[in-house]
Parts: C-alpha cells; structure tokens; sequence
C-alpha cells in the first residue's frame, strides 16, 4: 500500500520474461559472442540459458595470420572458449589464414595444443573437423614447428577418431610419410576407421607420386564406411581402387578428384578397376576437376569409359602454348560424357557481350541436340 492507502498493483512483466526456453534459445543461436555475453549479464535464467549445448554445437575460429593489436587476443580468447564450452562442440572448423611470419605459426602452434588437448579432455561428441589451408610446406613453417603441430593433431585424432564422421585437412601440404602418420591416427588401437566423409585435396605436397605409396594404400585400408571422399588424382592407383572396392563399396556416394598440372599424373589406372569400383559401388558419382591440365593427350589417360563420372571442370588461367588447341579435347573426349556437360568460358575482358552472343548463337544452331540428349550449361566468366 502506498502512503495514501491504495494498494499498489504488481508491473507487469514483460513478455522477455515468459517466453520459453525454446525459443530464447533460438533467438540467442543467432547472437555473435559480444551480444551472447551482455545478454548472460540481463538476469540468473538467461546466464543459464547461454550454456545451452544447441547454442556451441557449431563454431569457426578464426586465426588472422599478420601481426596486428586488434587481433592480439585471437588466440587467447579461442582457448577461452574450448575450455568453457568445449564439451558442447560437435562441428569445429579452424582457419588459419596466410601466416606472415614464424612467429605467428609458433603462436599458432602453441595455441592448437591448448586448444587440441583442452578439447580431448572435455569432448566426447564431436563429429566433425576442418582445418584447411596450412600449407604446411612453406618456409614460413620451421621444421620444429611443424612437427610439434602435426604431434598435436595425430595425438586428437587417436582420442578422437573413434567420434570423428568428417575431416577435412584440405591443403595441408605434407609429405607422404606425415600425412599417413595423421590418418593412421585415426584408427588407432582399432582396425577400421568408419568416417564417412574425408576430405584430403591437397593434403600432400606437390610433386608427389602417392599413388606409389604402399603406406598410403595401407592407411587408406583402414577406412570402411565412406560416403564422400575428395582427394588428388596423384593418389589414385589400382590398388586404391581395389581397396575402396572391398572396403567402402555399399556406402561410397561420391569422389571429388583434383588433377593440377604440378602432380603427377602419368601412373596407369586400368578401366577394370574403375569397373569393379563402379560395379561394387552401383551409386558411386566421380566428379573431376581439372587445373591447368587441358591437353588431349593427358586427359585421355585420366577419363577412361568406365569411371561413372557426373561432372567434369577444366579451369585454366592462361595458355603458353601457342599451338594447343581446345578441339581434340571437345571433340574426341567430352562427347562421351555428353550427359554431365558443363562449360564455363573464362574471359579477361569486362564485358562479356560478344561471348554470351556467340554462345547464345550456338545454343540456337544446335538447339534440338542440346535439349534431347545433352545436359548442357555454359556461362562466361570476366575475369579481373
């Protein structure tokens, strides 16, 4: 009652304070870390609502890879927050981005062991991992620095590998021997690995002839349950194939290869092992990426009859041979995979008008066999 004896009337709360569980969680899901923790400081419901395990499911850190005060804290706020919500995480991407020197990837280095060994202590759900684009094979990386973050990977991945359904180490750029070292991780004190997607574009250096690798073969035995796998044309071999033939045959979905002009390519694989792949494999879809490997010669040892392939892509940024012609490649080798056709034409002009022209100009002239047996697509692309 109020001085005048009138009884005072509760305020009414405000709609904030009712709404359920579900859905402050979904409103918090969309807050970046800076709005997360000024709105645990609002009141006791929403603190506890922020450690809700739906809202650190998924998280990228990011490492700047200058010098700058404004990135001074990455590291140590990534640290922060594996050990506070750490052992809610089941999808985790890391970026590191074009380091400058070595004393960023020591920082770097010495961060990721915190970070690996915090996490497999307090994690036992995490079903998904990327770190891509090390480039590991670059001098800014000292040999001891190196080694030490590879040491720290291989021992997550043995903790964690039994959990693990996705890895990407796309372009970590390591030789043949420390790359098995870190998928052999992976099924360690175990027979199989049963990851369903794996990703390992560029995981080795270039130069190399991993197809020729019996502890490449062997560390690949090890997988038994892939869906999707992207890897470079330098590692396939006859004896890959046998192996994903035996191992992964009624789970494979798709294979994304890389063939880029500095691996090499020159290794023979048999029609016959893509058949029984294929055979085995009866939803197996290839798709191919070429960079810079354009020349009839090479591509008809690559694209054989009997790979079911789904797409194929042929980027190149510039020609140095003035007496290469694109006609073998049109003419004698993509009519037999009519059915996956996709052209893009790159240009260095800003205006692409004559090239759309010219292709709108094709499209009519062969209007009728375009749409009754070709699954076609061209576009041009200015390039800048």
């Amino acid at each position: 009652m109020d001085e005048e004896g009138e009884v005072i009337q509760p305020q009414e709360q405000s709609c904030w304070a009712t709404l359920p569980d579900v859905c402050l969680r979904r409103i918090f899901w969309w807050l970046g870390d800076r709005d997360r923790s000024r709105a645990a400081l609002v009141c006791r419901k929403w603190n506890q609502m922020m450690y809700s395990a739906d809202l650190w499911r998924y998280r990228t850190i990011t490492f700047s890879g200058r010098p700058s005060r404004v990135h001074a804290s990455e590291f140590e706020s990534a640290l922060w927050y594996v050990k506070k919500f750490g052992r809610y995480l089941e999808h985790l991407e890391i970026k590191f981005l074009n380091p400058y020197n070595a004393v960023l990837t020591k920082k770097f280095q010495v961060t990721m062991r915190g970070l690996l060994s915090c996490l497999g202590k307090s994690n036992n759900r995490l079903k998904s991992l990327s770190i891509q684009h090390l480039e590991l094979d670059r001098l800014v990386w000292r040999n001891s620095i190196r080694g030490s973050l590879i040491k720290s990977l291989s021992f997550f991945l043995k903790k964690m590998g039994k959990h693990l359904d996705h890895l990407s180490l796309k372009g970590a750029r390591l030789t043949v021997e420390q790359g098995c070292h870190i998928l052999n991780s992976l099924s360690y004190l175990r027979n199989e690995n049963l990851a369903s997607e794996l990703n390992i574009e560029d995981f080795f250096s270039h130069h190399l002839a991993v197809y020729g690798s019996s502890q490449f073969n062997k560390a690949m035995a090890t997988f038994h349950n892939l869906m999707f796998l992207t890897l470079n044309y330098n590692c396939i071999s006859d004896e890959l194939l046998e192996t994903l033939s035996e191992n992964n045959a009624g789970t494979l979905r798709t294979m994304n290869i890389k063939c880029h002009v500095h691996d090499p390519h020159g290794q023979v694989v048999w029609g016959m092992s893509w058949a029984k792949l294929a055979r085995q494999a009866s939803n197996l879809k290839v798709n191919f990426f070429f960079e810079r490997v354009m020349k009839y010669e090479r591509l008809a040892r690559i694209l054989l009859q009997e790979i079911p392939v789904r797409s194929i892509s042929l980027r190149s940024c510039y020609f140095s041979d003035p007496d290469w012609s694109m006609r073998p490649t049109l003419t004698d080798i993509l009519p037999s995979f009519r059915n996956t056709l996709q052209v893009r034409i790159y240009t260095n002009r800003y205006e692409t008008n004559e090239e759309d022209r010219t292709l709108r100009e094709i499209y009519r002239k062969y209007r009728k066999l375009i749409d009754s047996e070709l699954n076609y697509f061209v576009i041009a692309y200015p390039m800048m």
